[in-house]
């Protein structure tokens, strides 16, 4: 994927690829390929691409994006009919797709979008002062013949498109990122666009994703996780397996949600808390505010639009788009907001229409009020709200930039992700009191120790970009605990990462000399004058400076359950595809291993998984016949699940926060 092209709509990229002969289709991805080092100019709208000496390929963008096949321009002598144009648009960002607001239906009315997680906040609502008596009397007073309406079920075309969008899918998982090339994501992309047509948003951004990530594993993108990829691949699936069933809420919350809505909420006084940069691997970048009220809601200023992570680290200095005032993003996180005529959506995001009115005040300090009541919440009913948060479809409320936008009132739209966050309402942020001592060296870097209610917290970078100082200002924060004020006590905002031993990956911290101020460490810079003084050679520390070892409860053994083995063969079949799981192996003795540690199901879901793999049937002359993509596919999202909720499971245990209920599952 360059990221020198104009992004191109998916159904573009689709379109141009069904078009072309089943030769040139089988010579696309070295086509891709050999465009990825040519020259790229600019012209306003025209993106020229130098395809050869004496060719030329240029792209129309009007806007910045390509919506239409007749905007890719080839210059070769079997134009319009040339490979070029479709390995121009495959190699091109997937741009988001356009909102077909008309054609989503609104979720049920009184029911929450699972797109859209609860506010956590007090509810606002006018209490039910009814009684049982007069609620009787209503219910005699309903007309004799009325009966509930049926829930609202899928419509024939959702229905179409998610078998679409299962088998396009399911096409993926068989071949793996590394067979999956530029006609595969082709198929999925087409089944993308049919999906949000059909009014599934939440579906459509998830397999976009896919394609994102398929792209930068093909690539060889550093940014690139095999756990992303996974976990976008398993959406895809679980959407398309329980949308044709679906009805009533469960059937909104799957569908999606395109635009959020922003309701009025009258004047807020709000508190600057902490800014984080936004780097997404689908193109876009920025900062995004969070500021809290005096009854603790959170809400956010968000400013996040296509760029790199030049636009994450610039946009910290850019004025808030709120009101008229000329508060930046770093300011407001140390600052105050007053504003009158507010609009919130249901996650929080503060509305920027023309009604709303915007002043600069006072903030206030980690430890006053009413910031200090966020630090206050117990540590395990934080891990139990984050955990929880994110049940009603694994990871599915991330819709994916190419999939939901949020209305700011404005007549403008803002991707709602948050690094792949979509959704969320801060419900994730642990707000811990820490104390540091020592660091641990992991394969995606260091990692600080913090000891939290004597727990040995890992606490990781949000972002290794360089051009972000989250790595380096957490190496100076080791340096606390190797020798310059042992012992450093840190109030910290940090986001859980489900794992089985304690880790979050760290957002902001109090200043290591100044408590009452802070550091967003994703766009602030610590100094090495910023820590305190090392001890000189033969200075006594005196006893009334002394601080005590903090007393850290060893590790539990959760992690010791051997659930790796099936989350590792999740991940081979993702990145091989189904051959690489029907290759002869170890596969009977890993069953074997888990059920041994009461790992039963785990044991079965494997076993499934590798005979799915390896059963392939044959005709009466003795030729192997494809193989069936359903059912592997069908017994690897099994596998994919399972995996997640022991992993939420060994994370709650870890915390000793109480494991979240699988109701809605």
């Amino acid at each position: 994927m360059s990221p020198l092209l104009p992004p191109v709509d998916p159904s573009v990229t689709a379109q141009l690829v069904a078009a072309l002969t089943p030769r040139l289709r089988k010579r696309l991805d070295a086509g891709v390929a050999k465009l990825a080092g040519r020259p790229v100019a600019r012209d306003g709208d025209i993106v020229r691409l130098a395809v050869d000496d004496d060719t030329d390929l240029e792209l129309h963008a009007p806007g910045g994006v390509v919506t239409t096949a007749e905007a890719i321009r080839c210059g070769c002598l079997l134009a319009p009919d040339c490979l070029h144009r479709a390995a121009a648009a495959s190699a091109a960002p997937v741009a988001e797709m356009p909102d077909p607001v008309a054609e989503i239906p609104d979720p049920v009315a009184g029911e929450p979008s699972l797109t859209e997680a609860p506010r956590t906040a007090p509810p606002t609502s006018v209490p039910v002062t009814t009684s049982p008596a007069t609620a009787g009397s209503a219910a005699d007073d309903a007309p004799a013949g009325a009966v509930d309406p049926a829930p609202e079920s899928a419509t024939p075309a959702q229905r179409t498109a998610a078998a679409a969008l299962h088998d396009a899918a399911a096409a993926v998982l068989e071949a793996g990122a590394d067979g999956a090339g530029a006609v595969l994501q082709a198929e999925l992309l087409r089944a993308a666009h049919t999906a949000r047509l059909a009014g599934l948003p939440r579906a459509a951004g998830r397999a976009v994703a896919v394609v994102t990530a398929l792209r930068a594993a093909r690539d060889a993108d550093p940014a690139h996780r095999l756990g992303d990829l996974t976990t976008a691949l398993r959406d895809v699936l679980l959407l398309a397996h329980r949308l044709p069933e679906a009805a009533g809420p469960e059937l909104a919350g799957l569908r999606g949600r395109v635009r959020q809505p922003y309701t009025p909420d009258g004047s807020l006084r709000l508190y600057g808390l902490f800014a984080e940069p936004v780097l997404t691997s689908t193109g876009y970048a920025g900062t995004v505010t969070w500021t809290a009220d005096a009854a603790g809601r959170l809400y956010t200023v968000p400013d996040v639009a296509p760029g790199g992570a030049a636009r994450a680290a610039g946009s910290a200095d850019r004025a808030v788009r709120i009101g008229d005032t000329s508060l930046t993003h770093r300011e407001l996180s140390r600052a105050g907001l007053a504003v009158s005529g507010a609009t919130v959506s249901p996650t929080g995001r503060l509305g920027a229409g023309a009604g709303v009115r915007a002043v600069r005040a006072p903030g206030a300090s980690w430890r006053a009020e009413p910031l200090d009541r966020l630090w206050a919440v117990p540590v395990a009913e934080q891990i139990a709200r984050a955990l929880a948060s994110d049940l009603d479809v694994p990871k599915a409320q991330d819709t994916g930039l190419a999939g939901d936008t949020g209305d700011t009132s404005d007549g403008s739209t803002q991707p709602t992700a948050q690094d792949g966050r979509d959704g969320r309402d801060g419900r994730d942020l642990l707000f811990l009191d820490v104390t540091l001592i020592g660091t641990v060296r992991e394969a995606a870097g260091e990692c600080l120790l913090a000891d939290c209610d004597g727990l040995t917290v890992r606490l990781a970078a949000a972002h290794d970009d360089p051009a972000l100082p989250d790595r380096e200002n957490l190496r100076l924060l080791a340096l606390l605990a190797h020798g310059r004020g042992p012992g450093t006590r840190l109030r910290v905002v940090a986001r859980l990462t489900p794992a089985p031993l304690p880790r979050a990956v760290l957002l902001a911290a109090s200043h290591p000399t100044d408590p009452d101020t802070h550091v967003d460490l994703g766009l602030d810079r610590l100094r090495r004058a910023d820590l305190p003084a090392e001890p000189t050679a033969g200075t006594s520390v005196g006893a009334g400076d002394a601080r005590p070892a903090p007393t850290v409860q060893p590790a539990t053994a959760s992690d010791e359950a051997p659930v790796h083995l099936l989350r590792r063969r999740v991940h081979q079949a993702a990145s091989g595809g189904r051959r690489v799981l029907a290759f002869p192996g170890s596969k009977e003795s890993e069953a074997a291993r888990l059920r041994r540690y009461g790992l039963g199901t785990a044991g079965a879901l494997l076993t499934a998984l590798h005979a799915t793999a390896a059963e392939r049937a044959r005709d009466p002359f003795g030729r192997l016949l494809p193989a069936d993509t359903g059912r592997f596919a069908t017994a690897w999202l099994g596998a994919a699940v399972y995996t997640e909720e022991v992993d939420r499971a060994l994370c709650a245990a870890a915390w000793g926060a109480s494991s979240p209920g699988l109701d809605s599952r």
